[in-house]
């Protein structure tokens, strides 16, 4: 199973229909409860078998390159989930009983019972109908969907349901057909209506997701074997940023650490949070923000980006930081294959001990070949102490100046930046002049 670690997952703001820019937001533009609920369950549970994930974004492919709209109405499904979901008896006499009492009292009285079995029976015959003109010509079309295609086609070609299908919905039905309809839906029949509305639900977020992945210009990982130990893109890109830049990653075996440099506002933190959500939508099969991009399946993904103190616990944000180490420490030495990713290394405590716990933690880490492990840092130094190990690749966010201006191009170089601008900045922002005025 693979690890949904709860701060990673807020670090990288992956979850929250209404969390504003998060990665499901950006997804979720499906039409119905049921492909909301689907698509939550897929955000919640990665993949971690290369073949399955593979498999499920070819199916996402398909509906993208077959441009593939959602054809029903979410008024007309609601209805139908209401009438599948009301409950009815095994004995077709006293769905019978049940039906007639029903009529009787919505004549006499203001019952709405009968009108809404009436309305969701209609709404079934419709959905079913559709359903059908959907599936029927694509069962012949060669792709990852062809037998779930042909599956649904099968039930919907079962003699009582193509009957029904070809009932007229605006004729005043007798009790006792509409008593038959009943028991047959909700009874003889009820897990194959549950599995053409699990059918529906799969639609709606197969079409949404390749939707948003055309609209957006994503592309489709390949998920490779753990054993590989590889991660690689081309142009990749933090998929929540408008007009954000792509940058190329390759990370492998032999080059397992990835040693990260750049001034304040460089866009270090941007880049982990782009390799981080793009790994793990890469894990659930969805389009990534990436022109290309192959990945070796780990086992879970380990950020430590914007660890806070915690007052309730007493731990002050060094601490903090501490405690989330050790975390993933434990978790890198009980031989699982991970995706670890540090910014700023204890940002909480003094330059020197900075420095030293960086310097023990990247080395720390280099040795477990098994895992890949990215690290973020402007105490350049702690580079010039790593030179010596060989599978530790060095990168830096560079900074151009035009005058006393910083520009920041947000595009990965080799090697270790000397950039240092932090008092520049402070100038610039003529936070002394302001402070000399109040003196």
């Amino acid at each position: 199973m693979f690890n949904n670690d709860k701060q990673t997952i807020e670090e990288l703001n992956i979850l929250g229909k209404f969390r504003q820019g998060s990665v499901y937001g950006l997804f979720c533009q499906v039409k119905t409860r049921g492909g909301e609920q689907l698509l939550d369950h897929m955000f919640r549970n990665p993949l971690q078998d290369a073949v399955a994930i593979n498999q499920r974004s070819s199916v996402f492919q398909f509906f993208q390159q077959a441009q593939l709209v959602f054809p029903f109405d979410t008024s007309q499904l609601t209805l139908m989930r209401e009438f599948m979901d009301t409950g009815t008896s095994k004995n077709k006499a006293l769905v019978f009983a049940a039906t007639l009492i029903k009529k009787i009292l919505a004549s006499i009285t203001r019952d709405e019972r009968y009108k809404k079995m009436m309305q969701g029976l209609q709404a079934t015959i419709v959905i079913l109908n559709k359903c059908y003109q959907f599936v029927e010509p694509l069962t012949d079309k060669p792709g990852p969907y062809q037998n779930r295609f042909r599956f649904i086609k099968n039930i919907l070609v079962i003699p009582e349901l193509e009957q029904l299908r070809m009932v007229d919905i605006y004729q005043a039905l007798s009790v006792n057909t509409l008593a038959g309809y009943e028991y047959l839906l909700k009874s003889r029949l009820k897990e194959k209506l549950a599995e053409v509305l699990e059918f529906i639900s799969e639609l709606d977020v197969n079409i949404a997701v390749g939707k948003t992945a055309a609209i957006r210009n994503f592309h489709y990982a390949t998920a490779l074997t753990p054993e590989m130990n590889k991660l690689e893109a081309k142009n990749l890109f933090h998929p929540c940023v408008d007009k954000a830049i792509g940058n190329d990653l390759t990370m492998n075996g032999t080059s397992n650490v990835l040693f990260l440099t750049g001034a304040n506002m460089a866009g270090k933190s941007t880049l982990m949070k782009a390799i981080g959500i793009n790994f793990y939508l890469a894990h659930m099969g969805f389009p990534v923000a990436a022109s290309a991009m192959e990945f070796s399946v780990r086992e879970g993904l380990y950020s430590s980006i914007n660890v806070a103190d915690n007052i309730g616990l007493g731990y002050s944000h060094f601490y903090a930081e501490v405690v989330r180490v050790k975390q993933a420490a434990v978790a890198a030495a009980s031989g699982r294959r991970l995706l670890l990713m540090f910014d700023e290394l204890f940002k909480g405590t003094n330059v020197k001990d900075a420095y030293d716990g960086t310097l023990a933690v990247t080395e720390g880490f280099a040795d477990y070949s098994n895992c890949l492990f990215i690290v973020s840092t402007h105490i350049i130094e702690v580079g010039d102490a790593l030179q010596g190990k060989k599978n530790i690749q060095f990168v830096f966010m560079p900074t151009i100046m035009e005058g006393s201006i910083p520009r920041y191009p947000y595009k990965l170089a080799q090697g270790i930046t000397e950039d240092r601008q932090g008092m520049l900045i402070i100038n610039n922002e003529g936070i002394l002049e302001l402070l000399d005025e109040e003196n």
